[in-house]
């Protein structure tokens, strides 16, 4: 067979391969800390809402200060089976650059892989009056601003977005469960101090599907839209933005599709053959590291239907608190996705 017709019986193998879209909701440690800002104000001991920035951090997975933390906390991580798994010995800088040359190929084809399994997946429009639903099993670092990394228990945690196009204050619903749960069984809004119009910060189903599909225009939007935080690259704040809409939202294939092809644009993204999620689950990593802001994300995908399986977040190195190899800050798996009318309602099969 030739290279043509092998191309092609690869692209008819991922077209048939069953459309499980299920993404994390990386961002539900956003949703905390807003949760977390509620509470402090109403104990009176926050900042006032008027002192406070208009929308929290975008992605505190891997921004929020508490992780710049020593390395001993590892070894929890390692207890739950989530840490980067080193083998073998330091390769030599030819080889280093060899593996890091091959590493970023292979990224490229498996994320062009993964948009063409995008493309046979069936999505049914989701209506302005309804929410997009996603449960996850998650893990986060509990430890102080001053103090280690201290990775608390796995817990659920389930979130309602908002698909109302209009400015809104509150954007969407939370409840976890489970230990070091932030008040647990209770469904909390997730609130924001101004009214946050459909884009980037309130990603609707109709706002995404208005998004360039051409990869190269969509990068070049994104880019211009997102925010760069302190320290950070702008190639960082984008990967760390399409893995945010990715995980939290359903979109149109073909915009699903746009946007692992825009990732595979970026320079500096890599191919990790083997990660684990927090549920135990192994897959293929697609990762980024930013010296900038001495962080790395990992999306990890099924190995046989490429789907989305969970997100970990890393801290690289920080010399003040003795951190020189990856700490693991957050990891979530998703267990499920689906639309429904009403926040606190469960989708049908929502349950283990």
């Amino acid at each position: 067979m030739n290279a043509d017709g092998r191309r092609t019986e690869d692209a008819l193998e991922l077209l048939s391969a069953p459309a499980e879209w299920d993404l994390p909701p990386e961002r539900h440690l956003h949703h905390k800390d807003v949760l977390m800002q509620q509470i402090d104000q109403d104990l009176g001991h926050a900042p006032t809402a008027a002192s406070a920035p208009a929308r929290p951090p975008r992605r505190p997975l891997t921004r929020r200060p508490a992780v710049l933390v020593p390395l001993a906390a590892t070894a929890v991580a390692a207890a739950l089976a989530v840490t980067l798994t080193v083998t073998g010995h330091d390769p030599a800088p030819a080889d280093r650059a060899a593996t890091g040359s091959a590493r970023a190929q292979n990224a490229s084809v498996t994320l062009n892989r993964i948009a063409v399994a995008a493309m046979a997946s069936d999505v049914t429009p989701v209506r302005d009056d309804q929410f997009v639903y996603v449960r996850s099993l998650t893990v986060s670092n509990k430890g102080t601003f001053e103090g280690p990394v201290e990775l608390g228990a796995p817990h659920t945690v389930e979130t309602w977005t908002s698909q109302d196009p209009r400015p809104l204050k509150t954007t969407g619903w939370i409840r976890e469960s489970g230990k070091d749960a932030v008040m647990p069984d209770e469904t909390i809004p997730i609130e924001s101090t101004d009214a946050v119009p459909a884009g980037i910060d309130h990603p609707t189903y109709t706002w995404l599907s208005s998004l360039p599909t051409d990869p190269d225009a969509l990068l070049t939007r994104l880019r211009r839209d997102v925010r760069v935080s302190d320290g950070e690259s702008t190639e960082q704040a984008v990967f760390s933005l399409i893995g945010d809409l990715l995980s939290e939202t359903l979109m149109p294939p073909q915009n699903t599709a746009a946007l692992y092809k825009a990732a595979a644009r970026i320079p500096g993204v890599k191919q990790i053959p083997d990660a684990v999620d927090v549920a135990g689950r192994h897959g293929i990593a697609i990762t980024r590291e930013d010296p900038s802001s001495a962080t790395r994300d990992e999306w990890i995908f099924d190995k046989h239907s490429l789907a989305f399986l969970g997100a970990r977040g890393f801290i690289t190195h920080d010399k003040q608190k003795g951190i020189t190899s990856d700490t693991l800050m957050g990891s979530t798996a998703v267990l499920r996705r689906a639309v429904v009318d009403g926040h606190g309602e469960k989708a049908a099969g929502a349950d283990s």
